[in-house]
């Protein structure tokens, strides 16, 4: 058996999820070096706070927006730009990390676009059950919707390979569960905001988008129902 002496020790990960990390750390890099006083001089102190203020999701816009009727494009785009502005450092990091992960496998599975396209619904459809559910003035950042959505990709595909093997379907949502209750504990500890629903709406959307997404898979998901 010959082997590729020239192949990869890793499997790279898909130039969309590079691109979607390569834009989350780049803007908290700024924000941690311009805090640091390192980049940007005296101002840049203020650039996180300021990115909040314009490029948060923000529930109380939203309401304006519907009470109006006026949609002007420099608050609809809060709905794609949130993701990628976070509360700290940490906050960024753990975002990254789960990013990479989750991004790698979800993109080997359904290609580029189809990560890239959940990535997004996920975050909007997050935003929207945020601001239309609730009555909350903090602003929604971060990319943990989105990534929750991503979440809900890894988790179909899983019930659809575990539903080949003959074995149980539901040992596919572990995931999510764990995560839910690690959020739960924090909260209860540490206190909590209101951002798991957005959390949730992105991983229940990341979940259906799947189903359209992957060849045949609402025909698979309409004849498990019938016979369910």
């Amino acid at each position: 058996m010959q082997s590729d002496h020239n192949a990869s020790p890793v499997n790279p990960l898909p130039p969309v999820v590079v691109a979607l990390f390569l834009m989350m750390a780049g803007v908290e890099l700024a924000f941690s070096l311009g805090a640091r006083g390192i980049v940007g001089g005296p101002g840049a102190i203020g650039w996180r706070l300021e990115a909040i203020q314009t490029y948060a999701f923000s529930g109380d816009i939203l309401d304006w927006m519907l009470a109006t009727g006026q949609y002007p494009v420099r608050h609809l785009m809060r709905f794609v730009t949130y993701p990628f502005v976070h509360g700290s450092f940490s906050h960024a990091m753990f975002a990254c990390v789960m990013l990479l992960a989750l991004g790698k496998m979800v993109g080997e599975a359904l290609g580029q676009m189809a990560t890239l396209a959940i990535f997004v619904v996920s975050g909007i459809g997050g935003a929207l059950a945020y601001g239309l559910a609730l009555n909350d003035p903090v602003p929604l950042l971060g990319a943990f919707p989105s990534i929750y959505g991503l979440i809900g990709a890894f988790t179909y595909l899983l019930w659809l390979r575990l539903g080949q093997m003959g074995a149980q379907q539901i040992r596919a949502f572990s995931l999510i569960g764990i995560l839910l209750g690690i959020q739960l504990v924090f909260g209860l500890f540490f206190g909590s905001g209101n951002d798991w629903l957005a959390d949730v709406a992105g991983f229940a959307v990341g979940f259906a988008s799947s189903v359209a997404l992957v060849p045949g898979g609402l025909a698979r998901l309409l004849d498990r129902v019938r016979r369910d």
